[in-house]
């Protein structure tokens, strides 16, 4: 060791305060910069786990054995945008049991042998040297029913990893018994409750909970309380001498222990989201040989783009890049990067990613087919380093197959994936999560968001295009460019990352536990919450322990009948605000005021509140014990209120936004807290009991006001008209006062609504909310109505349960609807609705209606049903015709139903719409004017007499009927010649003998006028399709099923063919 003089260095004249000339260290560390808090915005938590070397005995000194402790993991990002990754050390998994009253304190230890002995026998245990930590005891209570001894001793079991948890929960649920001795030496048999408490929850949210971490907020670790991860074996696992060394791709890696992490509060600059980076992507690849959809084990990726988006900044401020296979000429957007093999390529990106360091990874549908494409390709050509796109070097990306099942959602295919520290913020479904479509392809949402459609080239064109030259694949690659724009075009214009950050804080959820996980458990995170804050413990609820057996046991919302009609006169719409939640406050319903039936004579009358109809159902109320349900409820009632109120006076456009998203956040979750308690089937922590007695009081409050609205209102009391309730529905009424102004309707809807708010259960309030004028009330949940909020001009036409608003119905039903509800309740004009009507069903009889009209589309929820549906034989068809296109679990399948043999089944004729274009199919239009005409009749039954008069008569006597010219039904027809002017048949030639002469020439001018009016149609549709595309000078490829234009080109294009084919059979040499 070299040995430095104080005198002959600068270092000298400290020797004396630091000790001795040799402590250099400790002198070092004096003129480093000062500590600072370490502050980043939190986007993604999970664990990991660390082996650690311990003695035998989980001491401190170094063994040749090692176990495994579970380290949480923090993912997150600082406002200077760099990338986080917090290691938090020693935060211990735990359970709750019931204590027996016979197991004293002494015999603790033998309780931690016996789970010890049990777990060290399981074979996912065998490398372990610790197994449970600890056995305390707790002063408790549980939430599950009332008790008025309320606090009673529990266990509290910590053990060392989270998989012991769900293990041990199993082993006390099948039944377990202690042997331990008395005072006196005698053998006891202590026998367990079954009942586990808290056994249930995940590691991490177990985490965030006792750490009261917000998801989405900004976390602070105090100076001198973290170590910056920069050298290998910087830090120590306590009490573990190892060292770790740097083990992700963030800019930044901190180490703590997990209760140095603190939440800062959501004000000031902490309201704000973090800087986070999006890089949304798309792939395109090509079949080599064969036909039908690329497959990832044979054939290449051939492009991917990629665009980057900080949040918070203009959405037209990314960076774009399009990777490709061969060379591409450039484009003016992006960079393009092209390799010459495939291989090359993904590298490349794989390399890309890693550099960008995305927090989010978007784009449309890249769960289910990008990623898994790109990790299957990577499989395939042996470069297991492009699955390195996680944050964590030591692990790679893989997928898995899996069928989700909600009823959010339905049933569909999924992938699970793994990509540690990015959230997969798919587009495709957080769309079909909130948003109920039509269709779900990125060109009808693009269309229906941001009314913006984009060019759509077929697998089969890219091929062609790829094989082409630098400026063919220029095309693709402007194309594929596209696909990434839109997804971060929707996220913007959704208000995607503001309003799911704002449900992570509302609810202190994490954002990907919000993606991948239903309603359910943005409940459960603030019971959760609220119980530890009182001190309570949550049972875990197996399908034996559930109060009321199922979810159809208990009966649901009163509809009151509606008085059918055109109701011309002004009708007052009065809504409850927040219904259910407000008798969660008003009544004190929850798990933890519930009286045990066996228990309800024991307490006074005043001390309960019994339910409507039930008997043997009753709750504590408030003054006894204030429900945890009505706290959560109430807390998420007033937070909207204060969201609402400050983002009315907010002036910071961005801030605005964060507001909005967070009242919407509160009230989506303020309305889940009934559905969650009557989850019986499945649910997190379903109590049947509770969900009767809300649905209970909710009926009885729509009956009594409608009551005193008709006992009150009357002429009796010295009002003009008697006033009547015409319809009623869950939580809210429609009231007839018989007054033809609408500003009056308005003031004796709110006169109603403070009266029925007077005499009712605070904090139960009914709120004048619309008049609609005219209504068209056509059933239960069914109806349409001109809204107005004010009496001078009316809002928009609204619909309920009609088929403006249905996605299972074709357009044309959809538009006819819309017009003739504009015409009834805007115009107010019914002959000209009947008109409309006439001339809507003659067009469709004469083959006049265009064919993307007439498409319908359902989602294929499995691959068999019971009952043999349209969308699934079509399916099974398209399979046979083409298995690698063919549409799975989850896709939304559009047909159109076609004319087939007499006698064959309507779920035989559905088929593809292009399939039906390009071979002429003739439409069976008797199908639709039965759909057309069920749906109308409602509408018209109320309106005029006679409505079948609609659908028969003079405009119904012409049809024109498609000639096949391909598909089954050739097999079976004998083709004959028809004369062109009479429709004579003949055996030869065009024309018969009568219309030779005399028509020949009249038939030739016609065909040639449509003939040049289909030409100009069909060049205006490809003008508008080039347009679309952003270039004027090149051929159209386009293949979107969800653009009406294109089944209208291709139908052109089919007609335009067939009349050049007979003006050539009239050899007059048109050309085309």
């Amino acid at each position: 060791m070299i040995e430095i003089e104080p005198e002959n260095t600068s270092f000298g004249q400290y020797s004396n305060f630091y000790g001795t000339k040799n402590d250099y260290g400790t002198l070092f560390r004096s003129l480093k910069r000062p500590d600072v808090d370490y502050i980043f915005f939190l986007t993604d938590a999970d664990y990991t786990f660390k082996n650690v070397k311990y003695d035998a005995n989980g001491g401190s000194e170094r063994s040749d054995q090692g176990t495994e402790v579970p380290i949480i993991r923090l993912y997150g990002v600082t406002k200077q945008e760099q990338s986080v990754l917090v290691s938090l050390q020693n935060f211990n998994p735990y359970f709750y049991i019931e204590k027996p009253a016979a197991l004293l304190d002494r015999h603790f230890d033998d309780l931690k042998e016996l789970f010890t002995r049990h777990l060290s026998e399981q074979n996912q245990f065998k490398r372990s040297l610790r197994y449970v930590l600890d056995i305390q005891k707790v002063r408790l209570t549980s939430l599950m029913l009332y008790d008025e001894n309320s606090e009673k001793d529990f266990l509290k079991i910590t053990v060392s990893v989270p998989r012991m948890v769900s293990n041990l929960r199993t082993f006390i649920e099948s039944g377990i018994y202690l042997k331990v001795y008395d005072q006196d030496r005698n053998e006891v048999r202590v026998a367990f409750s079954r009942q586990t408490y808290e056994a249930n929850l995940p590691y991490t949210l177990r985490f965030l909970l006792d750490c009261n971490i917000v998801s989405g907020s900004w976390l602070k670790i105090p100076k001198g309380q973290y170590t910056l991860v920069e050298q290998p074996s910087c830090y120590k696992v306590h009490p573990s001498k190892n060292g770790w060394d740097r083990s992700s791709t963030c800019s930044i890696e901190v180490v703590a222990e997990y209760d140095a992490v603190i939440s800062l509060p959501l004000e000031g600059e902490y309201e704000e989201i973090g800087p986070i980076k999006i890089l949304s992507f798309d792939i395109e690849c090509i079949k080599l040989t064969g036909t039908g959809f690329p497959n990832a084990n044979y054939d290449p990726v051939i492009q991917i783009s990629s665009v980057i988006y900080t949040h918070g900044k203009d959405i037209n401020e990314t960076r774009n890049f399009v990777f490709t296979l061969k060379d591409c000429d450039q484009l003016s957007n992006a960079a393009v990067l092209s390799f010459e093999t495939e291989d090359q390529l993904l590298l490349a990106w794989s390399d890309f990613l890693v550099q960008v360091d995305p927090d989010f990874l978007t784009g449309y549908n890249i769960i289910v087919f990008d990623l898994p494409y790109l990790l299957t390709r990577s499989t395939v050509l042996n470069i297991e380093r492009f699955k390195k796109i996680t944050r964590i070097r030591s692990t790679s990306s893989n997928f898995k197959d899996a069928i989700v099942s909600n009823n959010m959602m339905g049933t569909y295919e999924n992938k699970d994936i793994n990509i540690e520290g990015r959230i997969m913020f798919d587009v495709y479904d957080l769309v079909r999560r909130d948003h109920k479509l039509k269709s779900y392809t990125l060109n009808y949402v693009s269309f229906e968001f941001l009314g913006q459609q984009k060019e759509d080239v077929h697998y089969s064109t890219i091929s062609k295009l790829q094989q082409g030259t630098s400026s063919d694949r220029r095309r693709i690659a402007s194309y594929c460019l596209k696909d990434a724009i839109l997804p971060l075009l929707l996220i913007n214009k959704l208000l995607l990352v503001f309003n799911y950050v704002e449900m992570a804080r509302v609810t202190s959820t994490p954002i990907k536990f919000l993606i991948t996980r239903g309603q359910q458990i943005r409940v459960t995170m603030q019971i959760y919450r609220q119980c530890r804050k009182m001190k309570y413990v949550i049972p875990v609820i197996s399908s034996a322990g559930r109060h009321g057996s199922n979810e159809n046991n208990y009966e649901g919302a009163t509809v009151l009948d509606p008085q059918k009609g055109y109701h011309t006169n002004p009708i007052a719409v009065l809504d409850f605000q927040s219904l259910y939640p407000s008798i969660m406050i008003a009544y004190n319903l929850c798990y933890s005021t519930l009286v045990p039936q066996n228990k309800i004579l024991n307490h006074p009358e005043e001390d309960v509140t019994r339910i409507p109809g039930y008997i043997d159902l009753c709750f504590v109320k408030a003054t006894k014990r204030k429900g945890i349900l009505p706290i959560i409820v109430e807390n998420l009632i007033e937070a909207r209120r204060k969201a609402k109120k400050m983002m009315a006076s907010c002036q910071d456009p961005m801030l605005k936004k964060v507001y909005d998203g967070r009242q919407l956040a509160l009230k989506v979750t303020t309305n889940s807290v009934y559905g969650y308690t009557g989850a019986a089937s499945g649910g997190f922590l379903p109590c049947v009991d509770v969900a009767t007695a809300i649905t209970s009081f909710g009926r009885n409050i729509i009956l009594n006001t409608k009551n005193i609205i008709e006992d009150h209102f009357t002429v009796k009391n010295g009002y003009k008209n008697d006033a009547k309730v015409v319809y009623g529905d869950t939580d809210s009424v429609m009231i007839n006062f018989g007054t033809e102004d609408i500003q009056e309707a308005i003031d004796l809807g709110n006169e109603a609504a403070s009266k029925i708010t007077s005499v009712s259960v605070k904090p139960i309030t009914l709120l004048f909310e619309k008049v609609y004028r005219p209504l068209l009330l056509l059933n239960k949940k069914r109806y349409a109505g001109l809204y107005y909020n004010n009496s001078k001009t009316y809002e928009k036409i609204d619909c309920k349960g009609i088929e403006t608003v249905r996605r299972d119905f074709c357009m044309l039903v959809q538009q006819m609807m819309e017009r003739v509800l504009y015409l009834l309740l805007v115009e107010l004009n019914l002959p000209a609705a009947i008109e409309f009507v006439k001339n809507k069903v003659s067009e469709l009889l004469r083959n006049e209606i265009d064919i993307s009209l007439l498409v319908v589309t359902k989602s294929l929820g499995k691959l068999e049903y019971e009952q043999r549906l349209p969308h699934v034989e079509l399916a099974k068809k398209l399979r046979k015709r083409d298995p690698g296109k063919a549409p799975g679990v989850g896709d939304r399948i559009s047909y159109i139903i076609v004319k087939g043999t007499k006698g064959e089944a309507q779920y035989d004729r559905a088929e593809e719409p292009l399939y039906v274009t390009e071979n002429n199919l003739p439409i069976d239009t008797n199908h639709y004017l039965e759909s057309i005409k069920t749906t109308l009749l409602r509408i018209f039954d109320v309106v005029m007499p006679n409505p079948q008069s609609l659908f028969s008569g003079e405009h119904t006597r012409v049809i024109n009927i498609s000639s096949n010219t391909g598909g089954l039904m050739n097999k079976f027809l004998k083709k004959v010649n028809r004369c062109l002017s009479c429709n004579t048949v003949i055996q030869t030639s065009t024309f018969c003998d009568n219309c030779n002469q005399s028509k020949k020439q009249q038939v030739l001018l016609d065909k040639l006028k449509i003939c040049r009016m289909k030409e100009e149609t069909y060049f205006k549709l490809w003008t508008h399709c080039q347009r679309c595309q952003g270039n004027l000078h090149s051929a159209v490829v386009c293949d979107n099923r969800d653009c009406p234009i294109f089944y209208r080109r291709v139908k052109t294009s089919k007609d335009l063919s067939n009349l050049v084919n007979t003006l050539n059979t009239l050899q007059i040499g048109y050309e085309d």
